[in-house]
């Protein structure tokens, strides 16, 4: 009978999800079918209930705040001082230029939060720059798909925030243990551009300019803003001295100062940077909220539980149980959103990551590599929605272009397991 009830909601959820209704409302409607047809509680008053609790939590505050500070700094010539203050390093590099797409995009990501934010900014002045210089597409998209999937790693991270409040775990310590594994996977991007500029001697056009140390000293000032924001966010979360909230509410106020620095604040500014974040935190909130409901009804029908006593009869051990959500995490991420995929699953699967003694720490930036990688898997890969969306190139070409950032992901997945420091030893660390 549970499985037959499962089967119904499963099917009834992609039912829904494939009309083209949006995700939260699908998540709402599926609860309310749970909660109506098979449990003997009120639907109605259980939905008012469950969305007030889950749409006035302290903790979520951090959110719509981080998505402002990112809309306002989308706005600001932050892109174009990024690639003047780069480009002059990295002239002498196997690859040159590409690895701008990289190190713009992890720059970027530490203040930002958004993969596709991160993607759209350093593409609009990456791309341009790149094909008129003579690079290759393939490896100028495949890199800036790859590297743009930083922006959920590393912090401030939307999706961080959103796992973090699912699971009821510090989304401080969450930023600050996603710091290694970004750079990580920064420096696996570069180690790919090496390898495939040595390859490939020819491909990469040769250098139009040559720079003195002292010329590219000077270059590096179009960094110091952005380097600041991410002292200033990053800085009062690891000194103990701001919580997640309150750094956000501080890299707001330090992206206004610095869109005022560089004369590109004005009231249209403010009010598109405004409004783009509302409306990007209501789709977000009504996921959470609709997400909410559907955990509730779960719990009331009793699978979560019997999902984790069934996983617990296979007597898989942490490494075959991380492989397994790990595939089945890339097989959801063909079809969800990340956020989504979070929010549905956390609920259900969170008792036997416990019950396996992994770390809700390390198992919080794990999952969020496995989300990255959905960012490049067609049918619903936002990264390369944007990139198409950009360029007009076709889907699968761009998807094919991402492999190898794809492999590379896998490898980080091997690696954070092998190596749990990598996340768990900074947060050890924090101060307060």
């Amino acid at each position: 009978m549970d499985v037959a009830i499962t089967l119904v909601l499963i099917l009834a959820l992609f039912a829904l999800l494939g009309s083209g209704i949006w995700i939260g409302l699908a998540l709402l409607g599926v609860g309310w079918m749970a909660m109506e047809l098979f449990t003997p509680r009120a639907a109605g008053d259980a939905m008012a209930v469950t969305i007030w609790g889950a749409s006035s939590s302290w903790t979520l505050t951090a959110l719509p705040m981080f998505l402002w500070m990112g809309e306002i700094l989308f706005r600001t010539r932050l892109s174009s001082d990024m690639f003047k203050g780069l480009a002059p390093w990295l002239e002498s590099l196997p690859g040159r230029l590409l690895h701008v797409n990289v190190i713009g995009c992890t720059i970027f990501a530490a203040v930002s939060g958004s993969s596709a934010a991160t993607c759209a900014t350093i593409g609009k002045i990456t791309l341009p720059e790149l094909a008129k210089r003579g690079y290759p597409e393939g490896i100028t998209f495949g890199t800036l798909a790859g590297a743009g999937t930083l922006g959920l790693l590393i912090p401030p991270s939307i999706i961080m925030i959103v796992y973090g409040v699912a699971a009821e775990v510090s989304i401080a310590k969450l930023f600050i243990g996603g710091v290694l594994p970004g750079l990580m996977l920064g420096l696996l991007f570069m180690g790919w551009i090496v390898v495939w500029a040595l390859l490939n001697p020819g491909a990469v056009p040769p250098a139009t300019e040559r720079y003195s140390f002292g010329q590219k000293l000077y270059a590096s000032r179009h960094l110091i803003p952005v380097v600041l924001l991410i002292a200033l966010v990053l800085g009062s979360i690891y000194v103990g001295i701001a919580t997640a909230t309150e750094a956000a509410a501080l890299g707001v106020v330090g992206s206004l100062v610095l869109a005022a620095a560089q004369g590109s604040l004005s009231w249209a500014t403010f009010r598109d940077s405004l409004m783009g974040a509302t409306r990007l935190y209501c789709m977000i909130a009504l996921i959470l909220a609709g997400s909410a409901f559907l955990t509730l009804s779960m719990g009331y029908i009793g699978l979560p539980r019997q999902l984790a006593e069934w996983i617990a009869s296979l007597g898989l051990g942490q490494f075959g149980l991380l492989f397994g959500l790990m595939i089945f995490f890339i097989i959801l991420g063909c079809f969800l959103d990340g956020i989504s995929m979070v929010v549905l699953t956390i609920a259900v699967i969170q008792p036997t990551i416990v019950a396996a003694g992994i770390d809700l720490i390390w198992f919080g930036v794990f999952l969020v590599v496995v989300v990255e990688m959905a960012q490049i898997t067609p049918p619903v890969g936002f990264n390369l929605f944007v990139l198409q969306g950009m360029t007009g190139k076709q889907l699968p070409w761009i998807a094919r272009t991402a492999l190898p950032a794809f492999a590379l992901m896998m490898g980080a997945v091997g690696l954070l397991y092998a190596f749990p420091g990598l996340v768990t030893w900074l947060p050890q660390r924090m101060v307060g």
